[in-house]
């Protein structure tokens, strides 16, 4: 069955056309992975292909059920008071229909009669066909491979953390059985089991599946086709990731060879046409008949490849403040149950890092939002020392907000002048008119850049960081780094990527949702992975 089809599909973003003439058919068994830099329209792209969003230009026909898996969490709170193995099981509307079985065996109980009976027959046959009586079975088992306990469905979805909400969705998704799957950044919270585990699922799906990731070399033997995405328009690439970065590379040296070849041409013809003007009448004749070549060579021109250009973010000195940064004693947080975490106790000094470590579920994402006010602890205090100016970037995104201009969101955080903030925002690659964008429709990278440069402009000298390196292409994710590494400010760090946690090198470590403080040491870079 053919799943999708799309046709000379244009996609806008913020008023550009970021990709266009896309044309594709996708089978049962296709499996497609989206590649491009921060910004060149893979989310957008994916929202046309859902149906969320209408395209500048074309169409999209989708057949069958579409499993569409959002790239920012909070989009995915619709039913927040659900609890966790409920709104899997609701994927094939379960729920919902185990109760209306359950109401229809009471009145069998209560009534004999034909109508009763049929009724029960009908309701049991459907729910026997959507495989209701091994479906608790399933979604547990789906959850367990995507690192969510048991324990953890039996919990309101509201008090799961960002990265549990994130698991709980990929694994409803994947439970309904669709028959496209379209998921933007699906490994995003995963440690590496759980990342494992998923791309076993993924090679063995039968239906068509399009994946926007930045770990797609994770995701290598699940795929069977990639879309690239850049300045030269959509080139697709038939293989695996593995094969697509090697013909990618060869493709890059053809049009770089070709594109010096048609440049050195037009600048011989060029030359040549310039020593005959002036000259006798039928020189310049031929001087003309040299501009018509140019021109005609001009106009077929081939541009060489984009190189990916060095990215390089600055933060600028932190104010000063006291010795003493934060303290913090005997904190306590549940929601409504046992606690996440109970009597965690620590201090941070001026310039230094400390990284919060735990499994998905410890209370990290919790910690962090105490520390900000932006949830309450059941019991213990904490304290911020003299002249600390503390700045948050949350994992989900919040402060991002959809209908108000990046750099609207920039005049929030400083009084600086509109060219002083812009050239900030261009530190931090969102340029020119991308400042006028609604930031909603940016794409995750771009709302990660944005969010840090909010912060640089706020003139923080205590960073907490949530997992700052989520939705960032490589050499944003290593310049990230980079500028952090030199930044003489205090940290907090949350974070599931070894590379990065080891180029900050933090010098302590909060073990959750214990409360117990180690000093950092290299052996704990296998569980940074699997926080």
């Amino acid at each position: 069955m053919i799943a999708l089809e799309a046709r000379e599909l244009s996609v806008e973003v913020g008023g550009r056309i970021v990709v266009e003439g896309l044309s594709i058919d996708l089978r049962d068994g296709d499996k497609v992975g989206v590649v491009g830099r921060n910004g060149a329209g893979k989310t957008t792209t994916l929202r046309v292909l859902a149906g969320e969003i209408p395209p500048a230009a074309g169409s999209v026909i989708r057949r069958g059920a579409v499993g569409y898996l959002r790239q920012d969490p909070r989009q995915h709170r619709a039913e927040d008071d659900d609890r966790g193995l409920e709104h899997i099981l609701g994927a094939r509307g379960l729920v919902d229909l185990n109760r209306r079985l359950e109401k229809a065996r009471i009145a069998l109980e209560e009534s004999h009669g034909e109508r009763e009976v049929h009724r029960f027959a009908r309701l049991e046959e459907e729910y026997r066909q959507l495989g209701g009586y091994q479906a608790e079975s399933q979604a547990k088992a789906i959850a367990a491979g995507l690192g969510l306990p048991e324990d953890r469905l039996s919990l309101r979805v509201r008090a799961l953390s960002g990265g549990e909400r994130r698991r709980l969705e990929l694994g409803r998704i994947l439970f309904g059985g669709s028959d496209l799957l379209l998921l933007d950044e699906p490994t995003n919270h995963l440690d590496i089991d759980a990342k494992n585990w998923l791309m076993k699922f993924l090679t063995t799906h039968k239906g068509a599946l399009v994946v926007v990731s930045h770990d797609l070399s994770l995701l290598d033997a699940s795929i069977t086709r990639i879309l690239h995405l850049d300045r030269d328009g959509v080139v697709e690439y038939r293989g695996t990731y593995r094969e697509y970065r090697e013909a990618r590379r060869l493709d890059e040296v053809r049009l770089g060879k070709l594109a010096d070849r048609q440049q050195h041409e037009i600048q011989r013809l060029r030359t040549l046409a310039d020593s005959m003007r002036g000259q006798t009448a039928k020189r310049a004749r031929k001087a003309k008949t040299l501009d018509t070549r140019v021109s005609k060579l001009e106009a077929k021109r081939v541009e060489g490849p984009a190189k990916e250009k060095r990215v390089r973010f600055r933060f600028p000195d932190p104010p000063h403040g006291g010795q003493t940064v934060l303290v913090a004693d005997g904190l306590t947080k549940s929601y409504g149950g046992p606690a996440i975490f109970e009597d965690v106790s620590f201090d941070l000094d001026r310039g230094e890092r400390l990284l919060v470590l735990g499994l998905n579920g410890a209370g990290k994402t919790s910690l962090l939002r105490i520390l900000m006010a932006e949830t309450e602890a059941d019991r213990g205090t904490f304290a911020f020392g003299h002249g600390v100016v503390p700045g948050y970037y949350a994992q989900e995104h919040e402060g991002v907000r959809d209908g108000v201009t990046v750099l609207d969101h920039m005049k929030g955080a400083s009084d600086a002048d509109d060219l002083a903030l812009r050239t900030l925002l261009g530190m931090f690659g969102l340029h020119g008119e991308v400042a006028f964008q609604d930031a909603g429709t940016l794409s995750g990278g771009e709302k990660t850049k944005l969010a840090l440069a909010i912060l640089v402009a706020g003139r923080k000298n205590l960073l907490l960081l949530d997992e700052p390196t989520n939705n960032l292409d490589s050499p944003s994710r290593t310049a990230i780094a980079e500028a952090l590494q030199g930044w003489p400010g205090a940290m907090l760090l949350v974070s599931h990527d070894q590379e990065f946690v080891e180029a900050l090198a933090p010098a302590r470590i909060l073990l959750m949702p214990d409360g117990a403080m180690d000093r950092w040491s290299d052996d704990y870079l296998d569980l940074v992975a699997l926080a």
